[in-house]
């Protein structure tokens, strides 16, 4: 796609650009490729340097002779750069964002506004740029990384699953702080714009391509030559670099010819009070779904109005000005830090595994275990899921085509995709082909026989070097070892999926015999479903049940008072209010606790567990898994109700009240204190093997409120 006689002329030899460790370019022709290229990273992001270099190439491409460097001058003299294309030279990445660090080091509002109000001069630049601009995008484009690709004039990506776009801002308490707010309502519309900035959702591509966010797709693996990685980049670079030469020469039109729903709404909101009813009906929708614990996405939602009300001048200075005031606020501060807790989380501290897991077997298709499954199989793994009853096997094979489809409805999996990820699920009731498997997870009845017993089943088939992991909230790893005949390989990972959605949640990896074989296995593995890590030590109820356990016997006392009048209040008041989710539903989960692992547990520290047994048995029920509880479940009805005798049985076990200790917040910093004094207690113990990793498991394990980013800030 080159035309004769242009040559690549690479200028890395340019006096002005050997200083240059984030970008460089040369020219192919008469357009210049300019390829973004952090050093010591995996990924791209916005740091101070890489604008500022990014900056000084795109004024020499503008200026055309503005350098007056030797190389440059031969080559502005035998050829004016007509057009340009951005592209990344790291593989599955073109920008992942704005340089997290850069925003924290700011020490006033006015510091984050002046950065802000500085990449929206650039980005502004590139809009307007008389010398026509394509973005190649290859992998994640998000947040700052998506601001300069939407300010572009054309853009090109991959049909890559990796490649993705998005505006995550949200997700730190932030908005999109370089003209975002401003430009996404004009390019895909304002219902979509607003759902991108407030849900903080990855794009992919092809839906991309459907919204007008990109212009073109390229599928470079129709090519068939090369490595995939090598012939994505060099195709893509092909392709964007002809788009650029055809903008240039007016043979590529910039405009997009919108669809008929979108002229549609489009003409709707050229109405004033149409627009004023979709900012009321968002506003309402957010404020129902954070209690207003999370400033960011009212902010969003103002400056959106703003720039669409009052103009891109107003909108812009209300971008900026925001931006600056929502970088400091103790939320965005708890969600950054989280954000840095995954990232440390991330890495492998125990080294490499000796065995690969490329095949892993699910035991028990109820909830858990159907839940493992579909993270598995969702991340490639071949995954056999075996349950006892062909009833149970149904149900959950059925519940991983569920959520795949929800995936699909969320247009993140197509069809096809879906089905193709099914493919790799087995379901059956025996144990064949598990001497194929590298890891098998049990998740089974929370009974401590029950899982002896298909412990000795499953080694009695598996190979030598398969790895035994327990999913289990309470019973300690190592009383399911004792009935191993290789416990240093059996249950020495204990994979602890602590509450429900599984596709949320954390691996907890432990290693109680000292012998870290299956906890590298497990780690590698947890990592490759996707999963968020942990690590400690062995112990009744681990970390994250034990933690949740006071808590829940607090809201309990709360109960016996009569300070809340009733199951709901004690969920959407004290505890939804403070940011949990309701939680009073899963009071079954504690029938381990209250048996014998409780009596190993800190009883000082949950004093009320025999009332809140005895109020559970006096109730007839478990909670969910009976149907009944603080709350009556019916079968194929999706509302639960309140279980009517609960009055009558409170009533039994009143304690009298404190007054001083009556108001909501005073609630509040009850039930969070007894959460926090446990997870002090664990990492005294060694069940926590640190902070960070306490907040990942209490925040993605339990629903700790990220907006108080965990127990530990």
């Amino acid at each position: 796609m080159q035309s004769p006689g242009y040559a690549c002329r690479s200028v890395a030899t340019s006096s002005s650009l050997q200083a240059r460790t984030h970008v460089n370019y040369d020219v192919k022709g008469d357009v210049a490729v300019v390829r973004f290229n952090s050093p010591n990273s995996k990924v791209n992001t916005l740091s101070k340097q890489l604008q500022s270099e990014f900056t000084e190439i795109m004024n020499e491409i503008w200026a055309n002779e503005a350098v007056k460097s030797a190389v440059l001058i031969e080559i502005w003299a035998n050829e004016a750069v007509k057009s340009a294309v951005l592209i990344s030279a790291k593989p599955g990445c073109f920008i992942a964002g704005a340089d997290i660090n850069m925003i924290a080091s700011c020490k006033t509002p006015q510091e984050v506004t002046q950065l802000s109000q500085d990449g929206q001069k650039m980005f502004e630049r590139l809009e307007k740029s008389p010398k026509p601009i394509v973005a190649a995008i290859n992998g994640s484009c998000l947040g700052g990384g998506l601001e300069v690709a939407i300010s572009c004039q054309y853009r090109v990506a991959t049909k890559d699953r990796r490649t993705v776009l998005g505006t995550p801002e949200v997700l730190l308490g932030l908005l999109p702080g370089a003209g975002g707010t401003q430009r996404l309502p004009k390019m895909v519309g304002l219902p979509a714009a607003l759902d991108m900035m407030l849900t903080g959702r990855n794009i992919r591509a092809d839906r991309a391509k459907r919204m007008g966010l990109v212009d073109q797709l390229v599928d470079p693996l129709a090519l068939g030559r090369g490595p995939p990685e090598e012939r994505t980049i060099e195709y893509l670079e092909e392709v964007a670099v002809g788009f650029a030469r055809g903008l240039a020469n007016k043979t590529v039109s910039p405009k997009r010819e919108k669809g008929l729903v979108q002229k549609l709404t489009d003409y709707a909101l050229s109405v004033p009070f149409v627009r004023q009813q979709v900012y009321k009906t968002v506003e309402n929708r957010v404020q129902k779904q954070t209690k207003g614990l999370y400033p960011a996405p009212l902010k969003i939602i103002e400056v959106v109005k703003t720039g669409l009300e009052q103009g891109l001048e107003a909108g812009y200075l209300a971008e900026s000005q925001r931006f600056g005031e929502l970088a400091l606020t103790a939320e965005s501060k708890a969600l950054t830090g989280l954000y840095h807790g995954q990232v440390l989380c991330k890495k492998n501290k125990f080294g490499a595994p000796k065995q690969e897991v490329r095949t892993l077997a699910v035991l028990g298709a109820g909830l858990m275990g159907a839940g493992i499954a579909q993270v598995s199989v969702d991340k490639g793994l071949a995954t056999i899921l075996k349950d006892t009853t062909l009833q149970g096997l149904g149900r959950g094979q059925q519940q991983v085509f569920k959520g795949l489809s929800d995936k699909v409805k969320k247009k993140t999996l197509t069809t096809f995709e879906r089905d193709t990820v099914l493919s790799g699920l087995t379901g059956q009731l025996d144990y064949k082909g598990f001497e194929k498997a590298d890891m098998v997870i049990e998740a089974v009845f929370e009974d401590l026989s029950v899982k002896h017993q298909v412990l000795k089943e499953v080694e009695a088939v598996v190979s030598p070097h398969c790895i035994f992991a327990s999913n289990t909230s309470a019973l300690p790893i190592s009383q399911i070892a004792a009935a191993s005949k290789r416990p240093e390989k059996s249950v020495m990972g204990g994979a602890v999926y602590d509450c429900n959605p599984v596709c949320a949640l954390v691996l907890w990896v432990l290693d109680p015999t000292g012998l870290c074989c299956a906890a590298v296995t497990l780690w590698v593995g947890g990592r490759a479903a996707g999963r968020e890590l942990a690590s400690g030590e062995d112990g009744p109820g681990f970390y994250t049940t034990r933690c949740l356990g006071p808590m829940l016997a607090e809201v309990v006392r709360v109960l016996q008072e009569g300070i809340l009048s009733s199951p709901v209040e004690g969920d959407m008041g004290a505890v939804f209010g403070l940011g949990f989710p309701p939680c009073l539903g899963g009071e079954w989960r504690h029938r381990t606790r209250a048996g014998t692992t409780w009596a190993s547990l800190h009883q000082e520290s949950c004093g009320l567990v025999p009332a809140h047994g005895s109020i559970r048995t006096a109730s007839g029920g478990a909670g969910r898994k009976a149907g009944k509880g603080f709350y009556v479940y019916q079968q194929g009805v999706k509302n639960r109700s309140v279980n009517t005798s609960m009055d009558e049985i409170l009533a039994q076990f009143k304690v009298p009240s404190r007054p001083e200790v009556c108001t909501e917040e005073d609630i509040q910093l009850r039930l969070v204190t007894r959460f926090v004094n446990e997870a002090v207690m664990c990492l005294q113990e060694g069940i926590l093997s640190s902070p960070v990793e306490g907040d990942m498991g209490a925040v993605f394990g339990l629903g700790f409120p990220p907006c108080l980013g965990g127990e530990w800030r």
